[in-house]
């Protein structure tokens, strides 16, 4: 195990996750702002938003896959110190995270059942660029509409035409994180200007 792994963690983990988790709740509840988050770092290429999100919503009892990429010996050993969560293949996971490409088939996450739509996955998406531009979002928690960097409009629009099954996903680069739950609705605009 590395010296890094063994630092990145919270130094005040009450208040600090407190904080992460209100960031991550107004996220899911509002789809498409943008919150800052704190007080996390893992060894690369995790990101900050990430790193604060396994800490505050991940647990020995969380079953998380690391996609390609992010499947590195040191950000297994940071998560194994910090956060102790089993790591598991795609289908078996609660969590996921890595980039859109590497998280690879979308359709091997959980998704819920009809009479447990909780028990699907969430998607933690590490983003090059997370800003108020890209694809339209409406739907619940939105005033009117939104804006984000969608990786795969075409994907997401299919998720959301399972509702009220499917999984819910968290953007994220640097220290941003912004969330597109599956009750999203979300169109490429590029298209709908053509």
């Amino acid at each position: 195990m590395q010296p890094d792994v063994l630092t990145g963690g919270f130094a005040d983990p009450a208040p600090q996750s407190a904080r992460a988790f209100r960031a991550a709740l107004q996220a899911m509840a509002m789809p498409g702002t943008i919150h800052e988050v704190s007080g996390a770092s893992a060894p690369a290429p995790l990101s900050a938003a990430a790193a604060v999100l396994l800490l505050t919503l991940c647990d020995r009892e969380t079953l998380l896959h690391l996609a390609p990429g992010h499947d590195v010996q040191g950000v297994r050993d940071w998560v194994a110190f910090h956060i102790g969560a089993p790591i598991v293949p795609a289908g078996e996971a609660m969590f996921a995270l890595g980039t859109w490409e590497a998280l690879a088939s979308h359709d091997a996450y959980a998704i819920g059942t009809p009479e447990y739509p909780d028990r699907a996955a969430t998607l933690i998406v590490e983003v090059a660029s997370l800003d108020g531009k890209g694809a339209r979002l409406t739907g619940p928690g939105i005033r009117d509409e939104a804006f984000l960097p969608v990786p795969d409009v075409a994907a997401f629009r299919a998720n959301a035409r399972r509702f009220p099954l499917g999984w819910d996903a968290m953007l994220t680069c640097g220290p941003r994180l912004a969330a597109i739950p599956r009750s999203t609705t979300v169109e490429d605009i590029t298209c709908m200007s053509q």
